[in-house]
C-alpha cells in the first residue's frame, strides 16, 4: 500500500507509478501480506499455487525467420546430447518429466527418451513438427509434441508479445500435476536460450519464480539452459567478481541453486532459419560468433527455503527494488544506501545482520542481502518502512 506524500495520489503497486523523481513512502510488506491465507504465511512450506481458468490452447502459426539474429540454434550433436542426458537423468532423481524447448531435429529428444524420460517437446518451427510426431509414434507414447513457442509463454508485458501461450491451459491439457513448494521438482525444462532475447528471458524467469506465476504455479520447476558465457558469469558472480557482481547475481543465487554443468563451443550447435533449413555459412555473422563465446549449460533449481515469513510472492518486488537501488552505487557504503532506501534505523539494522558501518554494497553476499531485507521487514517500530523513487522503476541492471 502506498502512503501519498505532498499531495500525490495513492499508489497500489510499484508498476502503477509514473513519471520521474517522485518520492513515495511504502508501508511494510506485511500490510499486503495480511490477506494471504494463513496456511501460506508460515514460510510458504506448504505453498501450493492455485490454477486459474484460461483460454483454450490453440496451435499457433510460426513466423518465417530471416537469416541472422532471428535464426535458432539447435542441439544436433549426439555426443553433446548424451552429456546433457547424464546431467538431467540421474538414477536417484525421481523427476523424469522433461519439457524440451525447440528440439528441432530431435537429437536430444531421442537421447532423453532412451535414457528413461517422458518428453514434452515444444517446437516453434512447424517444419520440424512432422518429423517429431513421427519420432513420437516410434517411442511408445513417451513423446508429446506441441507446436508453440516456449519463449512466448505467459508474457509479462501483456499485449506486447503476440501470439501468446497460456501455461495454465498448456500444462492442464498435458495433465501436469502441481506440487507444493516444499516437495520435489514437478518437471525439468531444457533448451537453448534465444540469442536475441536472452536477457529479457533471464529477467522474466526471475519474476516468474519470485511471484510463483507461469510454470511456477506448478512448483519448483528446474531450468536447464545453454546460455551465453557472459550472462552465466554475471549470474554466478560473487563479491570478489568485480563488476560482474550485480543485482542479477543476487536475485538468482537467492532464488536458486545455480550450477554451471558444462561449457560447449558455439560450433557444436547448428543454426536453422525459420523454414527448418540449415543456415549457410556466409549467413552466420551474428555477434555471438564474432566473439567466439562458449555456451554454458546452466542448471537453476529453486530453493525450498526461498520464501519466508518476510520474503513472499506478495512483497518480492520490494526486494527487487532494494537490490537495484543498492547496486546503483556499487562502491558506496551500505549504510548510506539504506538511509535513502528505508525509514528504519540503518545502524540498528546493520547490527541485526552483523554488518559494520564500513561495509560496502559489494562486500555483501546474496544471503546477506536476503537477511537485510527480512530484517527491515521485521521492524515493528515503523509503519512505513520503504522509500521509493519512481526513477528506479525503469532502471535495468
Amino acid at each position: 500500500m502506498w502512503v501519498p506524500v505532498a499531495g500525490l495520489p495513492p499508489r497500489l503497486t510499484l508498476s502503477a507509478s509514473s513519471g520521474a523523481g517522485r518520492f513515495c513512502i511504502w508501508r511494510s510488506g506485511a500490510a499486503r501480506w495480511k490477506d494471504v491465507p494463513a496456511r501460506n504465511r508460515r514460510g510458504l512450506a506448504d505453498f501450493q499455487p492455485q490454477l486459474l481458468p484460461g483460454q483454450d490452447f490453440r496451435e499457433l502459426p510460426s513466423r518465417r525467420s530471416k537469416c541472422g539474429l532471428e535464426s535458432k540454434r539447435y542441439l544436433t550433436s549426439p555426443r553433446l546430447a548424451e552429456t546433457v542426458v547424464q546431467f538431467l537423468l540421474k538414477e536417484d532423481d525421481p523427476c523424469k518429466l522433461i519439457l524440451e524447448c525447440n528440439p528441432g531435429p530431435g537429437v536430444l529428444t531421442q537421447a532423453l527418451i532412451q535414457g528413461g524420460a517422458r518428453v514434452i517437446a515444444l517446437e516453434s518451427d512447424k517444419t520440424f513438427i512432422p518429423h517429431l510426431e513421427s519420432l513420437g509414434k516410434k517411442l511408445d507414447g513417451k513423446l508429446h509434441v506441441v507446436h508453440c513457442d516456449f519463449f512466448k509463454l505467459d508474457p509479462r508485458s501483456f499485449g506486447a508479445v503476440k501470439p501468446t501461450v497460456d501455461s495454465r491451459v498448456l500444462l492442464r491439457d498435458l495433465a501436469i500435476e502441481t506440487l507444493p513448494w516444499s516437495k520435489g521438482i514437478p518437471l525439468k525444462v531444457v533448451g537453448v536460450f534465444p540469442a536475441k532475447n536472452e536477457k529479457k528471458m533471464i529477467w522474466k524467469f526471475l519474476h516468474d519464480i519470485y511471484s510463483c506465476t507461469s510454470l511456477y504455479r506448478y512448483g519448483r520447476v528446474e531450468l536447464n539452459f545453454f546460455m551465453k558465457e557472459t550472462d552465466c558469469q554475471k549470474i554466478t558472480a560473487g563479491p570478489q567478481s568485480g563488476s560482474l557482481y550485480q543485482a542479477l547475481s543476487v536475485l538468482w543465487q537467492v532464488a536458486c541453486e545455480v550450477r554451471l554443468l558444462h561449457r560447449e563451443p558455439w560450433s557444436s550447435f547448428d543454426k536453422y532459419t525459420g523454414g527448418g533449413q540449415l543456415e549457410k555459412p556466409e549467413c552466420r555473422e551474428s555477434l555471438e560468433q564474432q566473439t567466439q563465446q562458449n555456451l554454458c549449460f546452466t542448471q537453476f533449481t529453486p530453493r525450498r527455503n526461498l520464501f519466508t515469513q518476510n520474503l513472499t510472492p506478495v512483497n518480492y518486488d520490494v526486494f527487487f527494488h532494494m537490490l537495484k537501488h543498492c547496486f546503483l552505487k556499487r562502491n558506496a557504503k551500505l549504510i548510506h544506501q539504506l538511509h535513502s532506501l528505508s525509514t528504519v534505523d540503518a545502524v540498528d539494522i546493520l547490527k541485526k545482520i552483523k554488518q559494520k558501518r564500513t561495509t560496502k554494497v559489494t562486500d555483501m553476499y546474496p544471503s546477506d542481502f536476503k537477511r537485510l531485507f527480512e530484517a527491515i521487514e521485521r521492524s515493528k517500530d515503523y509503519s512505513c518502512k520503504w522509500l521509493y523513487d519512481d526513477f528506479m522503476e525503469d532502471v535495468i541492471v
